[in-house]
């Protein structure tokens, strides 16, 4: 399922028009993202949690040269899925 077909089945369940459930679907994209921006959490109970984890630096191997290289360390959007989430899908 990508962003289309997410946005015309809440059109369909919802009785509201297209360009109402993008609106929704881009501002709970953005208020997830500025939330993980600013170091927050977002937890939907039953659903999950988005969150940020940091990734210390490591090294590595270019696959192309064989030669070692240091991974910087970064952060990194991750989402953790609820318990009714996991259930539903293990049903």
């Amino acid at each position: 399922m990508n962003k289309a077909d997410l946005v015309d089945k809440i059109t369909k369940d919802s009785g509201m028009t297209k360009v109402e459930v993008t609106k929704v679907i881009n501002s709970f994209i953005d208020a997830v993202k500025d939330a993980l921006k600013n170091g927050d959490k977002v937890t939907l109970v039953g659903f999950g949690t988005f969150k940020i984890v940091e990734r210390k630096e490591r090294k590595g191997r270019n696959p192309k040269t064989g030669k070692t290289i240091t991974i910087k360390a970064k952060k990194s959007p991750k989402f953790v899925p609820g318990k009714a989430l996991k259930e539903a899908v293990n049903k």
